[in-house]
């Protein structure tokens, strides 16, 4: 591993709270950095920002995307702010290096009769059916990230006051509130089928259990969302962040103003909120040209 990687990295996981997810992210784009200077035989005091230049057609020619590319850049902007701030470096030669510009991405969103027919796929005569429906309306009415939902216990639901705890990235609290429909399924799942899970058994605390009575996996409930979007007839290829997506959509088309949106989703910059407004007038456009007498004039 590059000098003082390690030594960042667990700054990252320990002072700053990153998830495992993030930090494993961040290594892998310190390993391909390091791969790059093994064809040169580069130490980290040679890296400056020629080398860093070199480094990003070097990603291009492997065929990384520019998606990629810019999540790697991003970790090299600042693990070399570290190395400069800790003093393990003079200069910093990543200050001015340059991320590509993306392609705006529009993230798949399902309409309210897809988000239906969804909620409405669980076989609910089974205790998985139960479960599974229970853990639909969350995502859909909290727009929780799945990495969220895994950890939500219990004991995180204000059931008074219709309130959710949340702790996001870089472990931040949030509060969101959830609609009377969804606080009635969660209440039902708790009172009559959660039990079903632990009987006998070891179980752990969070809301969500296997058959084992151990939390489901981020990997488990993205099979599962797939498997009910099939049943639901639901064309395109679903996977738990489309509900999020969806969630933070239709508040927008419902009236929900941008700053409330980012709060909810936990959004640190607006910038990451805005792209939902994208979607929503695309939207407007389609529903413009279907409407406007001039649009279908021959």
């Amino acid at each position: 591993m590059l000098a003082h990687s390690d030594e960042w990295l667990n700054h990252l996981l320990i002072q700053q709270g990153l998830s495992e997810h993030t930090v494993l992210a961040y290594t892998q784009d310190l390993e391909t950095l390091e791969a790059f200077m093994q064809t040169s035989t580069l130490k980290l005091a040679d890296i400056d920002e020629d080398r860093l230049l070199l480094f990003s057609i070097f990603l291009s020619q492997k065929g990384d995307s520019k998606r990629t590319i810019a999540r790697r850049l991003s970790c090299l902007r600042k693990f070399f702010a570290w190395l400069y701030e800790e003093k393990h470096i003079t200069q910093n030669p990543a200050e001015l290096l340059d991320t590509p510009k993306l392609p705006l991405y529009l993230p798949e969103v399902l309409s309210i009769e897809e988000i239906q027919r969804l909620l409405s796929a669980p076989d609910t005569s089974t205790k998985l059916g139960q479960r599974d429906l229970a853990m639909l309306h969350l995502l859909y009415a909290s727009g929780l990230r799945v990495s969220e939902l895994v950890h939500v216990k219990a004991t995180d639901i204000d059931f008074e006051r219709g309130i959710i705890r949340v702790f996001g990235k870089g472990k931040k609290e949030r509060l969101i509130p959830l609609h009377t429909i969804a606080l009635s399924v969660l209440t039902a799942y708790l009172q009559n089928t959660r039990n079903q899970f632990t009987n006998g058994k070891n179980a752990d605390d969070e809301l969500f259990l296997n058959r084992s009575g151990k939390k489901l996996t981020r990997q488990g409930i993205w099979k599962l969302i797939k498997r009910y979007a099939v049943l639901a007839d639901i064309q395109s290829i679903i996977s738990p962040h489309t509900l999020r997506h969806s969630f933070a959509t239709h508040l927008l088309e419902g009236g929900a103003d941008l700053r409330t949106v980012q709060i909810l989703l936990g959004h640190s910059d607006l910038a990451a909120t805005e792209l939902y407004t994208h979607i929503c007038q695309s939207k407007i456009q389609e529903i413009y040209a279907h409407a406007h007498p001039r649009c279908y004039e021959k």
